[in-house]
């Protein structure tokens, strides 16, 4: 369930860039003294400018891209629906006003084998919930009751507002660093190559900070799948919440089962990816510390 982060990143990393090359094209801030050196302070303020910048345009857009990314077709509660679809728009209505929220988040579908559903949007005002159609297909209704009441959860607490800040203070330090790194870069090249040297290491040392900036979003946000685990069994009670992780990590333990099976000359490794780099927490984990509530 960790779409909304992935899509967020990816954005984030795209609207840096961006903003990033057009300010080095226009040179706006310029933070380089005459004598050759770096304005520390110029340059702390012009770094902040555009990282807080890149992540606030980076929330605005998350609802949008996640839509188009993922194909996501909303549902409207007041047009023709199937059974199952009524009783998804049901469920997240019924959730978030449980939750306390004063406006509904969209309700979605996307068309994908995979058992997965993501909440994401700028504002609680603005948020949108979607399942997959694997999800459907392989969860009982407590399951999914379980799994929507967790994304409610993530809409109820701020999460994407509060990744945003954090964002912001990574992409600060991004562009800080990058921008020092590739200064250093640029001395050890003729006089009339290093504004090249230092346009080109600007952008490919952005790229690689923001790789590693991710790793502390990564941090975060496993930090708050507890949370969310502990708001869903509030809204939907815990044992349908405890239910929704038992049937995630059986469905878990069969895809790997196939992957090592089926597909595994296709990988050139097919052990699970370190928890640094994952979004969410062991599944263990998770039903221990939710049973332990």
């Amino acid at each position: 369930m960790g779409k909304r982060i992935f899509y967020f990143l990816l954005t984030n990393i795209l609207v840096l860039l961006t903003i990033s090359i057009i300010f080095s094209v226009t040179g706006a801030g310029n933070y380089i003294k005459e004598t050759g050196g770096i304005d520390f302070g110029a340059l702390l303020i012009f770094s902040a400018i555009i990282g807080f910048s890149g992540s606030f345009i980076s929330l605005a857009m998350s609802r949008w891209m996640a839509k188009r990314m993922m194909n996501v077709r909303v549902l409207d509660p007041n047009g023709p629906l199937s059974s199952a679809e009524q009783g998804i728009v049901e469920k997240v209505h019924r959730l978030s006003r449980a939750a306390g929220l004063m406006h509904m988040p969209e309700v979605g579908i996307y068309d994908s084998p995979e058992v997965n559903a993501f909440a994401t949007g700028p504002s609680k005002k603005r948020s949108l919930v979607a399942v997959s159609t694997g999800l459907l297909r392989e969860m009982d209704d407590d399951a999914v009751e379980g799994v929507i009441a967790h994304e409610v959860a993530h809409v109820a607490n701020g999460d994407m507002v509060t990744m945003t800040l954090l964002q912001g203070v990574v992409n600060t330090f991004v562009v800080f660093l990058s921008r020092i790194a590739a200064w250093i870069a640029s001395r050890f090249v003729k006089e009339e190559m290093a504004p090249i040297v230092h346009f080109i290491a600007v952008i490919l040392f952005q790229i690689v900070f923001s790789i590693l900036g991710s790793l502390v979003v990564f941090a975060y946000s496993r930090h708050r799948e507890f949370h969310a685990d502990r708001g869903g069994a509030d809204l939907a009670g815990k044992d349908k919440m405890v239910h929704a992780l038992r049937m995630l990590k059986d469905y878990s333990a069969r895809m790997r089962g196939e992957d090592e099976t089926a597909i595994s000359t296709l990988k050139i490794n097919g052990r699970r990816k370190s928890a640094i780099f994952s979004t969410h927490p062991d599944l263990d984990d998770r039903i221990n510390r939710l049973q332990a509530k």
